[in-house]
């Protein structure tokens, strides 16, 4: 089945190195990994190489839900690119490239079926807000 692909994106006022590391990082991952101040994500673990998996724990931090958003690598080029497939299949790519000292970041994902097209890419480019806010100000 072919899924339609959303895109996000951000420019970053940091060297991609540094970005790169805080993107991957478990420790930066639990700082900056959600979409709006009542979530959270208390856990991070991040097995970065080609058959690695990362799992991310999302929760309501009034303790109301929680979720973990895993996957599984299925490309890594270092401060470049990284592939990566979802337990539903779903695929997703973020790209790094240096603008001028800045970086920019692009992600294409697998819209799910579940919920509206703008809530997805709504709530992805709120975390990917989320990150550019804690790299910035790190």
């Amino acid at each position: 089945m072919e899924r339609k692909k959303i895109h996000i994106s951000t420019l970053i006022d940091a060297p991609v190195a540094q970005v790169w590391e805080a993107y991957n990082n478990p420790e930066d991952i639990t700082q900056w990994n959600q979409a709006s101040p009542d979530w959270h994500c208390p856990s991070s673990e991040n097995d970065l190489r080609v058959g690695g998996t990362f799992k991310n724990k999302m929760a309501a931090k009034d303790g109301s839900f929680a979720f973990d958003f895993e996957g599984t690598y299925t490309a890594v080029a270092p401060q470049q690119s990284l592939s990566y497939v979802l337990g539903d299949e779903r695929t997703a790519t973020v790209n790094f490239e240096d603008k001028n000292g800045k970086t920019q970041i692009d992600v294409d994902f697998d819209a799910e079926s579940t919920n509206p097209e703008d809530m997805q890419r709504d709530g992805w480019q709120a975390i990917l807000n989320s990150f550019k806010q804690y790299v910035e100000n790190k």
